[in-house]
């Protein structure tokens, strides 16, 4: 898996901005001259360092989940060869157009990152003994799943830097500074008790400074007003190179005894069984989650279908020649209509087709709105075909169009197996806890998503969760949904309407707020669903008993079938002040940790211990 800009003569890998400049100035300065380097905050991503009027200019290149690649604000191109291709034709934004490449002298070999010496055989060993494949069969596996693993990767790559220490104090991070030489920049970098924060611990002048990592809720790490990474070990990369709000730059690593770098080049360690990351593992929200092992899968059971192996894990706009012709208004001639109606309401019906794009055919689930219905639900339906246009996740239902033909359809991924609630209630005897549990973490992950794009679902229920399969869920109806500005917390409904008050919390009901913690609400509801195997939630309480219940500190008791940590998780959904609950991150951080715990005792192992707690920074 080399570099997707390895082969270009004017890419430099990993160098610096001023290593960049240096180049750039040798080469003469003239108006659109130009470099490409990797870079060093966003995952897979690249810095297009630009020459104009005597001043240097560089863009961030990042790579998009679908693996396109865009400059902020920019067209997606489908490798960094073809964006450059394309800004040397056309400015778009730059000051000027790319004119004249600066290419590396003779010799020279692109500077390799820290990453690149570990990807290839991290991602090779993962995927060869996650799903157990040798020869063609792996190589084709790599290809399409390296975008996803190597995320998965290189989010945990830290705990195999020398500099990474586990599971020490604050006391004896301090101890290991002191030892030895105390050189100004010798570092170490630590966990702390808080889940998905750090300590970077830097001695300078004889004395230790301890600086706060934290991570936000998309995933990224930064010190507090610092810059922000995709990963720690790109954000010790950068304060090798600047300072960045530290006392001083950092320069020497203060090994961990316990961590062999022969071993971390050569073969990185991987969990006791590769389908059951560690326990501070961070999986993005859009990565897969792989199986625990042996939970449902019993001896001589047929391989079962994993979210990974259906065509609808990957999105239908993942080729970037399909993405080019994404539209939201489809054309009827690509669209097979079948007569198989999957469902209906008061809209219309909800029926099986097939769409045929450019390079393939997927089939997909058709909402057809009745001719008769009134222009306010025409309107409903396209806000929702706008609204969910925006979303790419592999735990959401993802919108292919919408045609205006004999009737107003909205074209959606086909989920076959229906929705949670009547799914559970039909199929009680064959789904075990631990397949409710690996469901309702995937429902997790596409509500953190959706937090992270700053959406409100408003509507989360097992209704609206969508199976693919036994084993893979979606989230859907999003005809409810609201995105809210950047700066914004929630938003208040100008009216109250049909709302499933069952699911709402009570700053819905009682100011008509909605945010992220109103729809951790709702997901407290849905889990109580999901253990229930499909039963009506407050029993046949009506909306006023059911807003007084809540109002008198009442809560629903925990499912027979449903375990005490999953309950606790439930309850702290159901805490009235909405600023007091947990935002999704934690949500799926914790259910995705008791789901881990359910594989380590099946396989009959420990527990993978946990870091050290730190009494602080």
């Amino acid at each position: 898996m080399p570099d997707a800009a390895a082969h270009l003569p004017f890419f430099y890998g990993s160098i610096s901005r001023a290593e960049a400049e240096e180049h750039l100035k040798l080469a003469g300065m003239a108006d659109g001259l130009f470099l490409l380097r990797q870079c060093l905050r966003s995952l897979g991503g690249y810095v297009l360092s630009l020459v104009y009027d005597l001043q240097f200019h560089h863009y961030p290149i990042e790579r998009q989940l679908n693996g396109t690649y865009a400059i902020a604000g920019g067209k997606p191109h489908c490798g960094p060869a073809e964006l450059c291709e394309f800004y040397s034709k056309d400015a778009d934004g730059l000051p000027c157009a790319l004119r004249k490449p600066c290419n590396r002298p003779s010799g020279m070999e692109p500077q390799p990152g820290v990453f690149d010496s570990l990807r290839e055989t991290m991602v090779r060993d993962y995927v060869r003994q996650t799903w157990k494949l040798e020869g063609d069969a792996l190589e084709q596996a790599i290809i399409s799943q390296a975008p996803q693993v190597e995320k998965l990767i290189a989010t945990t790559a830290h705990e195999r830097m020398p500099w990474y220490h586990s599971s020490i104090s604050r006391e004896e991070a301090e101890r290991k500074l002191y030892s030895g030489s105390q050189h100004d920049g010798k570092f170490l970098l630590r966990p702390r008790k808080e889940q998905g924060s750090y300590a970077l611990s830097l001695i300078y002048g004889k004395t230790v400074y301890h600086y706060l990592i934290n991570q936000d809720k998309s995933g990224k790490y930064c010190i507090p007003e610092g810059t922000k990474f995709d990963t720690l070990w790109q954000l010790v990369e950068y304060l090798k190179l600047k300072a960045d709000g530290l006392i001083y730059c950092l320069k020497e690593i203060c090994p961990n005894a316990n961590a062999s770098t022969a071993a971390v080049v050569a073969a990185p360690t991987l969990p006791v069984h590769p389908s059951m990351p560690r326990r501070n593992d961070t999986l993005n929200s859009d990565g897969y989650t792989p199986e625990p092992a042996r939970l449902t899968k019993s001896q001589g059971e047929k391989s079962r279908v994993l979210p990974m192996d259906t065509s609808v894990y990957e999105s239908p706009y993942s080729d970037p020649e399909e993405l080019k012709e994404k539209k939201l208004f489809l054309k009827r001639e690509n669209l097979i209509i079948d007569e198989v109606e999957l469902g209906s309401g008061n809209f219309g019906c909800v029926r099986k087709g097939v769409y045929k794009m450019r390079k393939k055919q997927i089939d997909v689930a058709i909402k057809v709105l009745k001719s008769a219905n009134e222009k306010a639900e025409k309107e409903e339906m396209m806000k929702e075909a706008q609204i969910m246009h925006q979303l790419d996740n592999p735990y959401i239902v993802r919108i292919i169009g919408v045609c205006k033909a004999e009737a107003l359809m909205l074209v959606m991924e086909m989920a076959i197996a229906g929705p949670l609630n009547k799914f559970l209630s039909a199929k009680k005897e064959e789904v075990p806890v631990s397949n409710v549990v690996e469901l309702l973490h995937q429902v997790s992950m596409g509500m953190k998503y959706l937090e992270e794009k700053n959406f409100v679902h408003r509507d989360l229920a097992a209704r609206n969760v969508l199976l693919v399969n036994q084993h893979y869920a979606k989230i859907s109806d999003f005809g409810l949904s609201k995105a809210l500005a950047a700066d914004d917390s929630y938003y208040t409904a100008r009216s109250a309407g049909k709302w499933p008050l069952k699911w709402y919390a009570p700053e819905c009901i009682n100011y008509r707020k909605f945010s992220s913690r109103s729809d951790v609400w709702s997901y407290g509801v849905t889990m109580w669903e999901a253990f229930t195997y499909g039963q009506k939630p407050y029993k046949k309480m009506k909306g006023p008993e059911v807003i007084k219940f809540i109002e008198d500190g009442n809560r629903m008791d925990c499912p027979s079938e449903c375990p005490p940590d999953m309950y606790a998780l439930m309850r702290d959904c159901w805490i009235y002040k909405w600023e007091d609950r947990p935002g999704f991150s934690d949500v799926e951080q914790r259910i995705r940790t008791y789901y881990y715990s359910l594989a380590s005792k099946a396989e009959g192992v420990e527990d993978a211990p946990q870091a050290a707690k730190a009494t602080s920074a």
